[in-house]
């Protein structure tokens, strides 16, 4: 039967909704791979494209040449009749009818939040998503994103770090590194530091559509939702969608009025969402904190949240006392006692009269 499912869930350009009308016509995998040709090509729901398409697939596969390949690429399927698919995705009303995966899949008693946000984002905005991820994986939570540039991968990179889970959910296939910028976290979570999830096929490729589709999995799999940063019109607002649709909590990191990157979360807000204005208040509000565990950073340094943003702020090059005014929404006052205490703790020098840069 499992191959069954492998066959039907690997047929090329055949999306679950597809799969959902073979399975509502012929009732089984098992059916419908067995179909005759002549049932096949007179659906009434399927193109002819389509019918010519599921006829060659049924012509050409092979189980153990597909199950070498699998082998080969280090990937394991798992239908929805599967023990170990996991019933959180279960609890959605469109989970995928099966999952290709390389490394593993969460647990069912495995806490998992997802933390995702806009591809371009802010140097605070990344400094949150890691801290966040961070915080998360040293008291036991899994952090579940989408593998994308920016707020997620420092997410995913904020978890691993702290000896953390992680999971990357694709819009290609699961032997598809995308995109290639990550290639290091996507080696990390297939060997085992939790996993790499796709619900299309080895080979597929990263399709602009598959992008919102695979967003219901990531909110599917996570109790939580926290959106570190969004545009108006993102994709990380689909998924808060999704995730309101599934009954999952979701949370947003607030921005400032009239930044671009912050009116994503402000709307969300606004709607009704959980606002982070502290991190540690964020994780004792949802019962993740364990009190017993201290922060800590790799430098074994606790940052208060505005030494946080000012730091972010903060690189290699010098920055200007200014121009670190206009990145953080802070008063003078603020800015100035963090950049000392920075100072005080060696992070940063002050190379002239205000101007900034970063140690190491």
């Amino acid at each position: 039967m499992e191959w069954n499912w492998y066959w039907l869930c690997s047929i090329p350009g055949f999306y679950r909704w597809n799969i959902r009308n073979l399975l509502q016509f012929f009732e089984t995998p098992d059916a419908v791979r067995h179909a005759s040709e002549g049932e096949l090509s007179g659906l009434p729901f399927l193109k002819e494209e389509q019918k010519k398409q599921i006829i060659c697939h049924k012509r050409s596969f092979s189980e153990e040449e597909e199950y070498h390949k699998c082998r080969q690429r280090g990937i394991h399927f798992i239908s929805c009749e599967q023990e170990e698919y996991p019933s959180r995705l279960l609890q959605i009303t469109d989970y995928p009818y099966g999952l290709f995966v390389k490394g593993n899949l969460p647990g069912d008693q495995e806490r998992c939040v997802a933390v995702i946000g806009a591809r371009m984002c802010s140097n605070y905005g990344r400094s949150m998503a890691r801290e966040m991820a961070g915080l998360l994986a040293q008291n036991g939570v899994s952090v579940v994103s989408g593998l994308a540039c920016g707020i997620d991968g420092a997410a995913h990179a904020g978890c691993l770090e702290q000896g953390g889970r992680s999971y990357g959910i694709l819009g290609s296939g699961a032997d598809i590194c995308y995109p290639r910028e990550n290639f290091r976290l996507y080696e990390e979570m297939s060997a085992g530091r939790g996993g790499i999830i796709s619900e299309y096929p080895p080979g597929a490729k990263a399709l602009p559509f598959h992008f919102p589709m695979r967003n219901r999995i990531i909110s599917g799999l996570s109790e939580i939702v926290v959106i570190a940063e969004a545009k108006k019109k993102s994709g990380s607002l689909i998924t808060a969608d999704l995730a309101l649709e599934q009954g999952r909590e979701i949370f947003a990191f607030p921005g400032r009025v009239g930044d671009a990157l912050s009116e994503g979360c402000n709307r969300l807000i606004g709607q009704g969402a959980g606002i982070i204005s502290d991190i540690s208040d964020f994780l004792t509000e949802t019962g993740i904190l364990d009190k017993k565990v201290k922060k800590k950073k790799n430098c074994n340094i606790v940052l208060a949240t505005a030494e946080n943003m000012v730091y972010s702020c903060v690189d290699s090059q010098t920055r200007s006392l200014q121009n670190i005014l206009e990145q953080v929404d802070l008063p003078v006052n603020q800015v100035l006692s963090a950049l000392v205490s920075l100072q005080m703790k060696g992070l940063i020098s002050e190379t002239a009269k205000n101007y900034y840069t970063r140690n190491g």
